[in-house]
């Protein structure tokens, strides 16, 4: 499979080019970056039933909507659709009962830190912190539909979703909001060389300047951008799920470096900074991939199938355990590569 670097027609600078905001039938096409008149956000492809055992270990449960793992505390995390709620595993004791934590509404996304994962529940307009050990759940009520949130520094960053912002939230002070260019705020992903922030309906990713409170530059990301990542080298990691496609963006500056092919319906995706490798679940086919991503394109090191429906993935770095969750009440699938 050949290399593809980042390209010209790819790499259009977003400043000046939207005439028009919102997502109306009336939308003058004039925007270098949108893909249809009425864009829709990338759903993850509807998976068959399951013909190949899964691999690995799987814990029973109900519908799955994000998986995490704590490093800190060898914490599995797990949020259930219904009821709305975090199931809490020890990894080192899998076949013991996990601890239930109640939600307000169903968790869009999970995001960990050492000792600390930011639950985005935008069905109830607010962002909760759980604190481990401690098991300790604070919340900070956003209003809207928040669709994930992040820890840099010392503020928090939530991406809104439908009101098309970045709300942050420092550790003291009032918050203030970031605005500018979006469709969509569905994910903000801290590079440590940059912050960037996903938009669906745009399929775009756009760089924040926090400090300055605005939206730079952006660049489309496929035809249907679906989750995005942080690898260890400065880069975000995006999901094409309606072409098929890996692609990578450094981000300082925003450059397309890689578009890789993947076949089967990419959609979750989770990065295992010890072993450079992004684990990418395939909707269409059951499965999820290992890609090694050191080099100038991904190399495929594992694959394996999964349960029904695989939305959501995770890793334990310690272990290089891959956690798959089914969005189909199929289960939490635990595999060892």
């Amino acid at each position: 499979m050949r290399r593809l670097a980042a390209v010209a027609w790819i790499a259009i600078p977003l400043a000046g080019a939207l005439v028009l905001s919102g997502c109306s039938s009336a939308r003058t096409n004039t925007d270098e970056l949108q893909v249809v008149a009425n864009p829709q956000a990338a759903r993850p492809a509807v998976s068959p039933a399951v013909s190949v055992k899964p691999a690995g270990q799987v814990l029973p449960g109900g519908a799955v909507s994000a998986v995490a793992v704590d490093e800190k505390t060898s914490t599995l995390v797990v949020a259930v659709s219904q009821p709305p709620s975090l199931r809490l595993y020890d990894l080192n004791a899998l076949a013991s009962a996990p601890v239930n934590m109640p939600l307000y509404a169903p968790a869009e996304k999970l995001t960990a830190t050492p000792g600390r994962v930011e639950i985005a529940e935008p069905g109830a307009g607010v962002v909760q912190e759980l604190s481990l050990p401690e098991r300790k759940l604070t919340e900070t009520k956003t209003g809207g539909k928040p669709a994930s949130s992040v820890a840099v520094g010392a503020d928090r960053l939530v991406a809104m979703g439908e009101a098309k912002d970045i709300r942050v939230l420092p550790a003291s002070g009032p918050a203030r909001t970031i605005a500018g260019q979006l469709y969509s705020a569905d994910d903000v992903v801290d590079t440590g060389s940059g912050v960037v922030v996903l938009d669906r309906l745009r399929t775009a990713v756009f760089s924040v300047d926090v400090a300055g409170g605005k939206i730079d530059e952006g660049l489309r990301a496929g035809d249907g951008a679906a989750n995005a990542v942080a690898d260890s080298y400065g880069r975000v990691l995006v999901t094409d799920a309606r072409a098929g496609a890996l692609l990578a963006f450094s981000a300082g500056p925003l450059i397309l470096r890689q578009r890789y092919p993947v076949p089967g319906g990419p959609y979750g995706i989770a990065y295992d900074a010890a072993r450079s490798l992004a684990w990418v679940t395939l909707t269409e086919r059951n499965e999820v991939v290992g890609f090694d991503v050191r080099g100038g394109e991904p190399v495929e090191k594992f694959r394996f199938p999964t349960v029904r429906q695989p939305d959501s993935v995770g890793v334990d770095e310690k272990s290089g355990r891959v956690i798959v969750g089914s969005a189909a009440g199929e289960g939490t699938q635990v595999i060892q590569p």
